[in-house]
């Protein structure tokens, strides 16, 4: 054990030679990291480069193998998240530790004093949030709420533990830059109240703007250490990956062909009392195209994944067409036999089942016309899981899908690399139409770009594709078009090239018609001149 006395001067938390095993895979391997008071601390590294592991440790849900933590000078063992609450350490998890059966109240409620009323917790609980710009209704049950929402719930469970360290991973992933403003604003506040932040993003330009100090993983060791705001994002995603990251290229005049999805007049009621209905919404996506759709989190993205994958069949069966034919009434693997292609915001549970095999998860999401290569003999037919194995590793090396065994459990891959192989899966079937909701989030630089490059050459090679982000740099960046959703309403698309953010802003405000869109882009003109 280290002794205290050698510990960086005037730390808050120190850890020295900090070591956790997997079997023989060290996720973490001799990790040196320290943070200050009032301290807003980076925490960089690639998907897979030890992160989550380290914070893990620092918040008593693993215990390390070898090396030391010290906590205001003094060394400490951290045996579980109660006893990190009781040091003053908070944190917020990138997936969500939340139970869907109960409300928002009732979800904080778990991590605070049992004695305090609930009542009195959904009252401090709504006061915060509406102060931090998080708006929650703490009698809402969490199976209703967005990702978006249940990420405010995190954020705003762990601030009202009143902790000397906050630990942040991926907080504003869902959020839109608007709210993500208003977290920095309350990251600040905690600074110069003299509180600290342990900072994990992969969103480098947010790094270089609130973080003093960056610490960078590379394979589960430290490879170095900068002042993030003498850098630049190139420079700190260099670090990270130890190469260049490859830029994303799209054609600017993509060759456009037939109409491969369409919605027409598409209106589904809530299916809860805190849902969102979609009201009348049409598209047209053709062959060559990336459809981009923004909105603020909890504006009926998730409706419209489900009306169009089938996950939710609609009554009306032309209100959906795939390939000019009517699927309202199918269900997803309907639609896959079209040869369509699906990713949801949810990675585990949803996209992926987290206690089965990668291999297990590859067949899983195949339609039976797909399975074909997975199976052999006659009627009676048997599952060749060498083909699926094998299938399942090409897609693991195309998309670059860190992984610690041949064909691990999906639970065992960090976020990222989850997210790689399930684009992975979706784009190796070649689908002519393919809807992914969120498909970035919680992924490094090196990562999204990649994930991002594979969508564009999708539609390049002839699909259509959807994208659902509330990232506005990746919309920007993959979209042929942009359409927004606000309120279960769309707006109509427009040419990536004719909207900035101030006008996807008003759009997002619920903007739609033309007249007050005319309207707003000469007061825009008016505000420049």
């Amino acid at each position: 054990m280290t002794d205290a006395r050698s510990v960086e001067a005037g730390s808050l938390l120190s850890v020295r030679g900090l070591t956790k095993y997997f079997g023989s895979f060290a996720a973490c391997n001799g990790i040196d990291l320290s943070i200050a008071p009032g301290e807003i601390h980076a925490l960089l590294g690639e998907n897979g480069a030890g992160k989550s592991t380290l914070v893990k440790m620092l918040f008593g849900v693993l215990q390390p193998n070898a090396g030391d933590i010290v906590w205001g000078g003094s060394s400490v063992s951290i045996g579980s998240p109660g006893e990190a609450r009781a040091l003053g350490i908070g944190m917020v998890f990138q997936h969500f530790s939340l139970f869907e059966a109960l409300t928002v109240a009732e979800n904080i409620a778990l991590s605070l004093d049992p004695r305090i009323p609930l009542a009195k917790i959904a009252e401090e609980a709504a006061s915060l949030s509406k102060a931090y710009g998080l708006p929650l209704d703490p009698n809402s049950h969490v199976a209703d709420l967005s990702v978006g929402e249940r990420q405010r719930i995190e954020i705003v469970r762990a601030l009202l533990q009143n902790p000397k360290l906050i630990i942040l991973d991926e907080p504003t992933s869902v959020l839109t830059p608007q709210e993500a403003d208003r977290l920095f604003e309350t990251l600040f506040k905690l600074k110069a109240e003299g509180r600290s932040v342990l900072y994990i993003s992969h969103r480098l330009e947010e790094v270089q703007r609130i973080c003093d100090r960056a610490t960078v993983l590379r394979h589960g060791k430290v490879t170095g250490a900068c002042d993030p705001k003498q850098e630049t994002p190139a420079s700190l995603a260099r670090m990270m990956v130890g190469a260049d990251v490859a830029a994303v290229h799209r054609e600017e005049a993509p060759q456009l062909g037939d109409v491969l999805i369409e919605a027409k007049g598409l209106s589904v009621a809530a299916r809860t009392p805190f849902a969102v209905a979609l009201k009348n919404v049409s598209l047209t996506v053709r062959s060559g195209e990336v459809l981009a759709i923004a909105g603020v989190a909890g504006n009926g993205q998730g409706e419209l994944f489900d009306a169009l994958s089938g996950e939710y069949p609609v009554a009306d069966d032309a209100s959906v067409s795939i390939r000019g034919q009517a699927v309202g009434r199918t269900g997803i693997n309907g639609r896959r036999l079209l040869g369509a292609g699906f990713v949801p915001e949810e990675r585990h549970g949803h996209a992926a089942v987290s206690d089965m095999s990668l291999s297990d998860n590859l067949l899983l999401s195949r339609s039976r016309s797909d399975r074909k290569s997975f199976l052999s003999g006659g009627l009676l037919s048997v599952i060749r899981h060498d083909a699926i194995r094998e299938t399942a590793r090409r897609i693991c090396g195309e998309m670059d899908v860190r992984k610690s065994g041949d064909d691990p459990n999906a639970a065992s891959l960090s976020g990222g690399n989850l997210q790689k192989f399930i684009i992975g899966r979706e784009l190796d079937r070649k689908p002519s139409v393919l809807i992914v909701n969120q498909p970035t989030w919680g992924v490094d630089a090196g990562a999204a770009s990649r994930i991002r490059q594979a969508l564009i050459d999708l539609a390049r090679a002839g699909s259509a594709v959807i994208v659902i982000s509330q990232d506005l740099d990746e919309i920007f960046e993959v979209a042929t078009n942009i359409a927004v959703i606000s309120e279960g309403k769309l707006s109509p698309s427009y040419p990536a090239g004719e909207l900035s953010l101030e006008r996807i802003g008003l759009l997002m405000g619920g903007i739609h018609d033309s007249t007050r869109h005319d309207q707003s882009a000469q007061a825009e003109a008016a505000l420049a001149h």
